[in-house]
């Protein structure tokens, strides 16, 4: 259990003063998630501190470029979590050698085997939810090159939103949810890709106080606790994601991105048109953007 605050479920105090708080100024619309940016790699300080009012209300927010440059994406987007404070890469296996990850179509070779660069489906995650707890994932950065032909839309939603809604159901599912065994993911065994299993709960709070939640709805490749009350709060957040009026549906546009602290999200199936392909950049970080 955490010290005393809002994520402590004995301190009911502390948590209908945040809760009050964050109803107030969580935005009601997706549109006020967006901010135009000249150059998310040169953010002006008027830029960066409307995003950052952002992150702050609902831990993420779309920036939009109006004019097409012809520049490096990936250093750019590089640029941009440095100005909130982000330089702890997750260099995953699937990353580029700079630590940012091309999500395109792959038909053949080692990411061919992985659903982000397929045309498939991806339900709700956090990202890095199989990765231990050293390498938590606490920012995810997506920035788009070209959208697909069709389709291909994302919904997001803040994380402690979500939590506000189990909360508010029952404590208990909390409290379930906080298990050290409450989710776990299998080893892979690829060659190239080895990851041994990793065990820990859905809800962390960090030594800041700041909350983080770690999952994935698949239904394959995902061990839950046997525990009638972690099965209960697993089925409430699946619930709870398709019913809440919190969650956003966007689909980015080219020289749009999203600057987040790893919040939920999804993202549709999707037409790939080979002669001008969809191609997302993506970075994430085991820092959370300062600030926020």
């Amino acid at each position: 259990m955490t010290e005393q605050g809002p994520f402590n479920l004995a301190d009911t105090a502390a948590y209908s003063a945040w809760r009050e708080a964050k109803l107030a100024a969580h935005p009601t619309a997706v549109g006020e998630l967006v901010v135009e940016v000249a150059d998310i790699a040169a953010l002006t300080a008027a830029e960066h501190g409307a995003l950052l009012d952002r992150i702050r209300r609902c831990n993420m927010a779309v920036y939009v470029e109006p004019t097409r440059r012809a520049r490096d994406d990936k250093a750019a987007l590089r640029a941009a979590g440095g100005r909130f404070g982000l330089t702890s890469l997750d260099c995953n296996a699937l990353a580029d050698d700079d630590g940012v990850t091309p999500l395109a179509v792959h038909r053949e070779g080692t990411r061919a085997r992985y659903i982000p660069y397929s045309e498939k489906p991806i339900a709700w995650h956090t990202d890095g939810y199989y990765n231990p707890p050293e390498r938590t994932v606490r920012a995810l950065l997506l920035h788009c090159a070209n959208p697909a032909a069709e389709g291909g839309e994302n919904r997001v939603m803040d994380v402690e939103m979500l939590y506000m809604a189990l909360r508010d159901e029952d404590p208990g599912h909390i409290a379930a949810l906080m298990r050290p065994d409450a989710m776990t993911i299998p080893p892979n065994e690829e060659e190239g890709l080895l990851r041994p299993a990793t065990v820990g709960p859905i809800f962390t709070v960090a030594a800041t106080g700041r909350l983080h939640m770690r999952y994935t709805a698949r239904g394959r490749n995902v061990v839950w606790s046997d525990d009638p009350a972690v099965q209960a709060a697993a089925t409430a957040i699946r619930r709870l994601l398709d019913e809440s009026p919190y969650g956003f549906r966007h689909r980015l546009q080219p020289g749009q991105g999203l600057l987040s602290n790893n919040v939920l999200h999804t993202r549709e199936p999707f037409r790939d048109d080979p002669a001008c392909p969809r191609l997302l950049y993506r970075a994430r970080y085991h820092d959370r953007m300062s600030g926020t």
